[in-house]
């Protein structure tokens, strides 16, 4: 014996209700697995930002500070001299609260600035608790001197681990490297010094120099520095400036 199954047009219609939502759903599965993964995906650890992506000619010339009285201020007068009024300043904490009116002209000249940390030392080999100590009294102090909570550290030595990365980010802290070293801290000679940066600058490029009183040649080097760098088309920006809304390149760690 055989058997008709006749379907009538409405089950004919139930039938595509029910598969269209079942292929609604598998689809929804997915795209939302896809936005999970997306997700996962993005969320990086923290990392240090050392230069921009970029094809215009922007360039950060940085300083840090961590000692001394009589280099600073010939470093901001030939920055005022030369009309360059964007760049970063990394300050220690100690130094500012020694020297509260050389802080008081980076920040009247009006520079950016940014922590150094409090101890100068190497942070990595410091217990989680201790980075947050030393992150937090050089966020307290450069607040109360310059009436802003800083945004931006880079750490003495240029020293850091995935901790240290971590609990500054969860300080509210971007960490800033750099690219191009002038290794003026080696005084090797104002030529060198020139040459150092000239050589590898580039459009996007964080430069790492020095205020301190161990760097004797950096404002001897300064001005050329900074002729060339214009002559050659080069806009002077804050280290902020740069990496806002720009692709960054990161510093991986092991």
């Amino acid at each position: 014996m055989k058997y008709m199954f006749v379907i009538s047009p409405k089950q004919v219609k139930q039938w595509l209700i029910i598969v269209t939502a079942l292929l609604m759903g598998i689809g929804l599965v997915y795209a939302e697995r896809d936005s999970i993964a997306a997700i996962a995906e993005g969320n990086q650890a923290p990392q240090a930002i050392y230069k921009v992506d970029t094809k215009e000619k922007k360039i950060a010339l940085t300083f840090d500070i961590s000692w001394g009285e009589t280099r600073a201020m010939p470093i901001l007068d030939v920055l005022r001299d030369k009309n360059v009024n964007k760049a970063t300043f990394f300050l220690s904490s100690p130094w500012s609260q020694r020297h509260p009116e050389i802080v008081k002209r980076i920040k009247d000249d009006g520079f950016e600035i940014g922590s150094h940390g409090h101890n100068h030392d190497n942070y990595s080999k410091y217990a989680d608790e201790e980075i947050r100590t030393q992150i937090g009294k050089a966020d307290t102090i450069l607040h109360e001197l310059t009436g802003k909570k800083p945004k931006l550290i880079r750490f003495p030595n240029g020293d850091f681990d995935k901790r240290v990365l971590k609990i500054a980010h969860s300080m509210g802290y971007t960490v800033i490297q750099w690219d191009t070293d002038s290794k003026d801290w080696m005084n090797p000679g104002v030529d060198t010094i020139v040459n150092n940066v000239l050589a590898k600058a580039h459009p996007g490029d964080i430069v790492l120099l020095h205020a301190s009183d161990s760097c004797k040649e950096t404002h001897l080097a300064l001005p050329k520095i900074i002729d060339k760098l214009r002559a050659d088309g080069y806009q002077f920006v804050t280290v902020s400036e740069l990496i806002a809304g720009s692709q960054v390149k990161t510093q991986e760690l092991n």
